[in-house]
């Protein structure tokens, strides 16, 4: 207990978290992430609030388009960011502090367009598809030599992505099959306006809770050992569950 309060007091005290509060940096992405009455709200984010909750700390959330959210988080102190996928090309980058979300992403298209059929990924390159930048599923395809231009129509978020495939300029967007019900509320469409045609295996995830690599590393260990209590709560064990 006394070790608990003197990180506490630590970081109350330190200068450099004095003049660099905490700031939360993510995306528009429903049911996880999501904007109510100006106020980030949503699944992942309640396991975030209540992580901060846990480690005695206060931070403002922000909601940008993924690139932009990515960038800060790469270049600033004191920065969280959530949901993001834990890779190998981004281990070094961050200070990874827990799981807040689970996906399976895959492909999705307009219910009226029958003529897009997907049995495996190649069947994808057929089509055009609207990716946001710096997004796990834009390197996963990239990797897989879907080529930008062509196939892969690259976007700052996922609204414009689907305003995209509603619009017509694309045949398909990347999302995960139990969001779809809120995203298609988000953009004031039907849920039966869209279909899942394709889960993608290596795109089934969990992701993260994260911390700029200049975060100072108290705050790290602090918000750590405060998302393992969050761990071993029915709230945290329901959302989870809930994400797939």
């Amino acid at each position: 207990m006394m070790s608990r309060w003197w990180w506490v007091l630590w970081l109350c005290c330190h200068p450099l978290f004095a003049q660099e509060p905490l700031r939360v940096v993510t995306e528009l992405s429903p049911p996880h992430q999501t904007l109510e009455n100006g106020e980030v709200a949503g699944l992942s984010t309640q396991l975030v609030r209540e992580t901060l909750r846990e480690a005695n700390l206060s931070a403002s959330f922000e909601m940008y388009p993924w690139a932009r959210a990515f960038r800060i988080a790469s270049s600033q102190p004191n920065i969280l960011i959530y949901n993001i996928a834990r890779t190998e090309e981004r281990e070094k980058q961050f200070h990874w502090i827990g799981k807040v979300a689970a996906y399976q992403l895959g492909f999705v298209a307009l219910r009226h367009r029958q003529d897009i059929h997907i049995q495996q990924l190649d069947d994808a390159r057929r089509y055009t598809v609207a990716i946001q930048r710096d997004d796990l599923s834009a390197s996963f395809l990239s990797q897989q030599g879907f080529r930008t231009g062509n196939e892969l129509v690259l976007v700052a978020d996922i609204k414009e992505s689907w305003q995209l495939l509603l619009n017509g300029k694309v045949d398909l967007v990347i999302d995960d099959a139990v969001a779809l019900g809120n995203m298609a509320k988000s953009l004031s469409i039907e849920k039966e306006d869209v279909r899942f045609v394709y889960a993608i295996p290596q795109l089934e995830v969990q992701s993260w809770l994260a911390a700029s690599r200049l975060t100072p590393s108290p705050i790290v260990e602090q918000l750590q050992q405060a998302h393992a209590r969050v761990t071993e709560t029915e709230l945290y064990r329901q959302i989870m569950s809930s994400s797939y």
